[in-house]
């Protein structure tokens, strides 16, 4: 089941998803160091750029999902990727002119994050059209797997390239990505139909468009939970990177290679629980791998509070890190399993818009929130704030009892069977 073949079109999806990936995982944290190194910027500024780009970003992005919908999904694909390859190369021109400003960096912020919302939604859409019903879990689960190994080998890599030619080389490279994205997606033979725009909204956008995918998952009894839980905890462990990164560089004295070296190495957690969880949802079941999974990744976070100087507490983040993300590993691909099965397909772009953009407007909210509390009472009492906060978070899951994956009797049938025999309820 696990290793089965896919398909051809598949396998090019999965190429340009790999290569644009390990694009972003070399870039990673680029912008705040040009920032820094080339343009002398301050506190205020880097966390700016940091929150800003991607809200804006994110406002952008809510019409996109309609406007999305109703066309073809690989061009739109192709259009994102060829868009964050022309932004990201203005980055280089401008450094190499001398012109490179703050503002351009926000500007180009702002448009990748636009078009990364845009992409992912279209994405699931396109995905779901070019699998049946139950190799989604599967293909989901490589798409994790693939993430977390650009996170685990991208940043270090990205690190001794800037070392090597300076700050901006890792954005040409990430630029160049997009462009090998974008010509692995043309490379997919499958003919994609024209959606069909309903007669009554035919041509122009409407408020109808613009809602549908909020109230779709705001409606669905088994969305709604979802999506609840996961601009809580996404926002809740977010918000917490920042904090832990002040106090392991700042009182904690830790060297910025071993602050790198204890976020790379529990990478290898999200290839284990990427790897096993077709396998779990085999063995026990869509809806009891989802909620199991789902309430042991927010167990984890805590034990950051509690982080001291020396072999011992790069130990501890390396460890909570670890079972942290092999737990989210295991989660993600069920869950966007779980999106797409209970998702119709004329509205699955929107859906996924709206999810992106309130996760988005979550973290950043969230993350200034938890940035004031710090101020106010320390980095080490708000990460234990934000760790005791995640704790209750499971409760929502438990919304989504009989919702998703079939009955529990039944825990050996393929994801996606159920599905077929109980057509998700709400609109």
């Amino acid at each position: 089941m696990v290793r089965r073949a896919l398909g051809r079109d598949f396998g090019w999806l999965w190429g340009a998803y790999s290569v644009s990936a390990l694009g972003t995982g070399l870039a990673f944290s680029a912008f705040p160091l040009i920032a820094v190194v080339a343009l002398r910027a301050g506190p205020a500024e880097v966390a700016a750029l940091a929150a800003v780009g991607p809200a804006v970003g994110a406002l952008l992005a809510v019409p996109l999902g309609p406007w999305v919908e109703f066309r073809r999904k690989r061009p739109v694909m192709m259009a994102a990727d060829l868009l964050r390859c022309g932004a990201l190369l203005s980055v280089p021109a401008a450094y190499a002119l001398g012109v490179l400003g703050l503002g351009q960096l926000l500007l180009v912020s702002v448009i990748v994050a636009a078009a990364d919302i845009s992409f992912t939604a279209a994405s699931g859409a396109f995905l779901k059209s070019l699998l049946p019903p139950e190799d989604l879990l599967v293909a989901s689960g490589r798409f994790e797997s693939t993430t977390w190994t650009a996170t685990m080998v991208g940043p270090p890599l990205g690190g001794a390239l800037i070392g090597l030619f300076g700050p901006v080389v890792t954005v040409a490279a990430d630029a160049a990505s997009y462009l090998l994205s974008a010509a692995g997606l043309r490379a997919i033979g499958a003919r994609e139909p024209e959606p069909v725009r309903p007669a009554s909204s035919a041509g122009r956008l409407t408020g109808g468009d613009l809602l549908a995918g909020w109230r779709h998952l705001l409606a669905h009894p088994g969305l709604r939970p979802l999506f609840l839980n996961a601009a809580l905890v996404n926002g809740l462990i977010m918000a917490g990177a920042p904090l832990l990164t002040v106090l392991m560089l700042g009182p904690l004295h830790f060297a910025p290679w071993q602050y790198s070296l204890a976020f790379a190495v529990p990478c290898a957690g999200g290839l284990l629980g990427s790897r096993l969880a077709p396998r779990l949802v085999a063995r026990y079941g869509h809806r009891r791998v989802l909620l199991t999974s789902g309430t042991l990744r927010v167990c984890w976070p805590l034990g950051l509070a509690f982080v001291g100087p020396g072999v011992g507490g790069l130990a501890l983040v390396m460890i909570v890190e670890f079972g942290l993300i092999a737990c989210i590993g295991v989660y993600n691909p069920v869950l966007a399993t779980t999106r797409l099965e209970l998702t119709p397909k004329d509205r699955v772009v929107r859906t996924l818009s709206a999810w992106s953009v309130g996760t988005k407007a979550s973290i950043a909210s969230l993350t200034a929130l938890w940035g004031a509390l710090a101020t106010l009472t320390g980095p080490r009492p708000a990460l234990a704030a934000a760790g005791a906060l995640l704790l209750v978070t499971p409760v929502l899951l438990f919304g989504v009892r009989g919702s998703v994956g079939g009955s529990e009797a039944a825990p050996a049938v393929p994801v996606g069977e159920s599905a077929r025999r109980r057509p998700p309820t709400g609109c």
